[in-house]
């Protein structure tokens, strides 16, 4: 039996705590071997130190409402929601230092008194933490304006695998050096500037993605920082970063557009595009069915931001005749409050997905491709074609403006040969997106879903730099193993759709934390504490 870690902060290998650990917001359920809720960076260092000492995996993990599995695993869990949640505003500079356990919301309230605000803005805002933003170069909505986390990310404080402890700094070195950046300036760096031409041929020409390393990223700037950003924990465990910030608009109007053909989406969203919108939602029919709209082909959600309400005016009014050739209807919203209201609709479907029986879960699988803006109809129809010759139940739904899409997978949980359907249907639909030139993750990014993918996406040859990468930050293998890259568990990379949390082959759980957790899916409650449950206290409302 292994010593606990010499730390000051919480270590449990009772089958409650880890039983409590064993899923996130994605698929999978997966008992770990240990939890623990490291005090301070001190503590992450001591762990990492251990963790290398005797050969044991690290799981880093903020609120857990990561879609797809770098927040699950069989090593141990490192809780980081336990380190100071600390925010240095900096007003003048738009520039806001704060701890990985700090969530978005809590960051924007604390910039907002300044007028500022973090703009890109998941729908998971409310409890994902800016340390889960950082390691899957999060995004959402306004990102079509704003771009993803990673142009928002000034430095990063980062304790990497040997547990020695760096800053990777934008435009600037790494503040002291570090075997991990010595090893890979030595043997990855090199290799990779020698195939730059190769990485810029296959990486996908997408708006956003948030899938394999990004080399590209790196490439373009030199700094280690991109490399980390949207690493998912397999570099390097980050505790605090600075945040660059951004004027709060003075304004913000909308439209609501119904469209009369999927074939006109992408002409639609490019009529859109030149008039800046902050964000252009898609509700595909799927959904608009699971809400009783019936009618529209599909609807477009636009917001746009302005300096005053007579600019967002103009703003709304050119945007609604640039649309109108392929509109069945536009209804504007001149106001915030208007606006809204015509977004309501992007919510209505969230309570009626919790509120399905246990027999037909909402399963996110194919949940995160995106594709050139162009190709986004013909992605949305393979989609929609797919899960139909396999009897599958989608809704499809995502970022317009981005071409990036996303599907909530409805199986029915009885029926014998789900899971061969759904990996069937997985396998299909990463096909199309290879075929229109896309990529597996716009922004939650590759998790134990999406690891055996990438091959397939990038080709061997990237995948190998990929690999390179990683050995150089984590030559031990340590840090989330099986995560963007396949590891040794063959069970979970190379064939995903094990290990669930629904199934006949779920690992068994305490019934008391599986009713906790399901409660925690179904209401977002990401924000509970999951020692809480291990120790039989009430689920957060």
């Amino acid at each position: 039996m292994l010593p606990p870690p010499p730390i000051r902060g919480l270590f449990r290998t009772d089958h409650r705590a880890r039983a409590a650990y064993a899923e996130g917001a994605g698929i999978f359920r997966i008992l770990p071997s240990a939890a623990c809720v490291p005090r301070d960076r001190e503590d992450v260092a001591s762990l990492a130190h251990w963790a290398a000492a005797h050969r044991v995996a690290l799981v880093p993990r903020g609120a857990g409402s990561a879609m797809g599995g770098g927040n699950v695993g069989d090593g141990v869990i490192v809780d980081l929601t336990g380190l100071p949640a600390r925010v240095e505003l900096d007003p003048e500079g738009r520039r806001a230092r704060a701890g990985v356990s700090v969530t978005l919301a809590e960051l924007n309230r604390a910039a907002d008194a300044a007028g500022l605000r973090l703009p890109p803005d998941p729908s998971s805002g409310r409890w994902a933490t800016l340390g889960g933003l950082l390691s899957t170069n999060a995004a959402g909505a306004r990102t079509v304006r704003y771009g993803s986390v990673r142009r928002w990310i000034e430095s990063a404080e980062v304790v990497t695998a040997d547990g020695e402890v760096t800053e990777l700094r934008r435009g600037q070195p790494p503040a002291g050096r570090t075997l991990a950046v010595d090893r890979f300036e030595a043997e990855a760096a090199p290799v990779i500037r020698a195939a730059a031409d190769l990485v810029r041929a296959r990486f996908p020409r997408t708006r956003k993605n948030a899938s394999g390393y990004a080399l590209d990223a790196w490439l373009e700037s030199g700094d280690l920082l991109d490399l980390l950003i949207g690493a998912e924990g397999t570099l390097g465990i980050v505790t605090s970063a600075v945040w660059r910030l951004d004027p709060m608009p003075a304004a913000r109007a909308g439209l609501r557009v119904s469209l009369r053909a999927l074939e006109d989406v992408a002409d639609a969203v490019a009529s859109l595009l030149v008039h800046a919108p902050s964000a252009v939602e898609l509700l595909d029919r799927t959904f608009l069915e699971l809400v009783g709209e019936t009618g529209p082909e599909a609807v477009l959600l636009v917001e746009l931001e302005r300096d005053d309400s007579a600019t967002a005016r103009e703003a709304v009014e050119r945007a609604a005749a640039a649309v109108a050739p392929w509109a069945a209807s536009v209804d504007p919203g001149f106001t915030a409050a208007a606006a809204e209201r015509l977004w309501a609709l992007r919510h209505a479907a969230s309570p009626i997905l919790a509120g399905l029986p246990e027999s037909r879960r909402s399963l996110q699988v194919i949940e995160d491709g995106c594709v050139p803006v162009e190709r986004m109809g013909e992605y949305v129809r393979a989609v929609r074609e797919a899960a139909a010759e396999r009897g599958l139940a989608v809704v499809i739904f995502g970022h317009a403006g981005d071409g990036h899409v996303h599907v909530n997978l409805l199986p029915e949980i009885g029926r014998t040969g789900w899971e061969d359907a759904v990996a069937s249907l997985l396998e299909a639909v990463t096909d199309a997106l290879v075929r229109l030139g896309g990529t597996p993750s716009g922004e939650h990014g590759d998790g134990r879903l999406r690891a055996g993918l990438l091959a397939r996406v990038y080709g061997e040859e990237v995948v190998a730099l990929f690999a390179r990468v990683k050995r150089a930050f984590d030559p031990l293998g340590i840090l989330n193993p099986g995560v963007i890259l396949p590891g040794a568990d063959a069970g979970v990379a190379g064939r995903p759709i094990r290990r669930l949390k629904v199934g006949e082959h779920a690992v068994a759980l305490p019934d008391d934390i599986a009713r906790a957790l399901r409660r925690i899916e179904q209401r977002g409650g990401y924000a509970q504490p999951r020692l809480e449950l291990a120790d039989g206290l009430p689920t957060h409302p």
